[in-house]
């Protein structure tokens, strides 16, 4: 019987492992308040891995600061980590982050409002396919990251609402490789995240690229 040691499988995700931790040695780190929230998340939340984490965080920030976003809107906030992330990135303007799930809000509001960037952050529990367009705002950068079932739905109803050169980021398009696994042809989230993907990549109204970080992160830029 071979041992675990032996085992190319094990080699490879230890590896995998060990670059994980040094493309996070090497990355900026999170501020003290964001990693206190990522902790409260994974000990108090279901599916606590679903909150961005350190380096998507930091790369979040980083995309703000690049960008120069005057508005931005989050569908997904889930525990606040992302949307926190892109404030602080944020030099003007303002973020709405909309969560569908309202047993979510007292402990994500708390987290925001508590938060050293919560003034540039509006936390609105409902639907943003339909409440976002009542904003009367246009926006210069969008994160994606709620029901996988419904990203195309989503990104439909964003786009309008996005000013020309504005970029969208997707989460989650890779979705643990399941995008590419039979095993997963009768999952609905995995099916949603297959049809966002082709989806994008033949809508001529935008230019995209998939980073392979983390789960899987889509920039799309609106042309």
């Amino acid at each position: 019987m071979r041992s675990k040691t032996q085992d190319p499988n094990h080699t490879t995700l230890q590896g995998e492992r060990v670059l994980d931790e040094y493309v996070i040695s090497h990355s900026d780190p999170e501020p003290e308040y964001l990693y206190r929230l990522w902790r409260a998340t994974n000990v108090h939340m279901l599916h606590g891995r679903m909150a961005s984490g350190r380096l998507q965080g930091r790369l979040l920030k980083m995309l703000v600061q690049m960008i120069k976003p005057e508005n931005i809107i989050e569908v997904g906030t889930f525990s606040g980590y992302s949307a926190l992330c892109m404030a602080e990135g944020m030099e003007s303007g303002r973020l709405y982050t909309f969560e569908i799930n309202d047993e979510q809000e007292p402990f994500t509001r708390r987290w925001i409002e508590e938060s050293p960037w919560a003034e540039r952050i509006t936390f609105i529990i409902g639907d943003a396919q339909t409440e976002a367009a009542k904003l009367g705002v246009q926006f210069d950068m969008a994160f994606l990251d709620g029901d996988k079932r419904t990203y195309v739905e989503t990104y439909e109803a964003l786009l309008p609402l996005m000013s020309p050169g504005a970029f969208i980021l997707a989460d989650n398009t890779l979705w643990d490789g399941h995008v590419t696994d039979p095993e997963y042809d009768r999952d609905r989230q995995t099916q949603g995240i297959r049809r966002f993907n082709d989806h994008v990549a033949a809508d001529d109204r935008v230019a995209r690229v998939i980073l392979p970080l983390r789960d899987g992160l889509t920039i799309i830029r609106k042309r």
